[in-house]
């Protein structure tokens, strides 16, 4: 738990500091159609980390329904340590993302960075809740797929793996604005 509130601070910070001191222009910014802005990095980010709260919530109140494939013990494995290699920040290969994680297309308002570093402290605080259901090695289905299952364990690394992988992604971004 510690370990994942540790990178969670540390992401949020780094965002913060390589980000703050943009303009809504800025983070907005794009060089074509087809990449993402700063802003949609982390709107990204905001929205694919909220798609697991109910499922946090449907565990807290036991009325959460596992597929009936989270009891497959090898394909939990497979499949997600499939998806944390898939979000590595060193894994360079463009991934499609599901339609329900995609971002804002429009403008995303300049105070991005405050509800982001707003939902980081939510995130902490759900990862902390759920540490029963961790220990227990409780398994779940994405909240974009049922047919991909991976242990709760498994979906924090991948939210904080991934997160990481935006980072580096918005950076990049930020050092092509400057070219600009």
């Amino acid at each position: 738990m510690k370990n994942w509130i540790a990178q969670i601070d540390e992401t949020t910070t780094i965002f913060q500091a390589s980000f703050g001191t943009l303009t809504e222009k800025e983070l907005n910014w794009k060089p074509n159609p087809a990449t993402w802005s700063i802003a949609q990095n982390i709107d990204h980010l905001i929205t694919i980390n909220q798609t697991y709260f109910p499922i946090l919530m449907a565990l807290k109140t036991e009325k959460y329904q596992p597929h009936f494939m989270t009891k497959i013990g090898f394909l939990t494995s497979f499949l997600g340590n499939m998806l944390l290699k898939a979000v590595e920040p060193t894994n360079k290969k463009k991934i499609k993302t599901f339609p329900i994680w995609e971002p804002a297309t429009s403008q995303i308002s300049g105070d991005i960075l405050a509800r982001f570093a707003k939902h980081q402290g939510q995130l902490k605080q759900e990862i902390t809740a759920a540490k029963v259901f961790v220990e227990k090695g409780t398994v779940i289905s994405s909240p974009a797929n049922k047919y991909i299952v991976y242990k709760l364990a498994t979906a924090f690394d991948i939210m904080v793996m991934h997160e990481k992988r935006h980072l580096e992604q918005a950076k990049a971004l930020l050092l092509k604005l400057k070219e600009v």
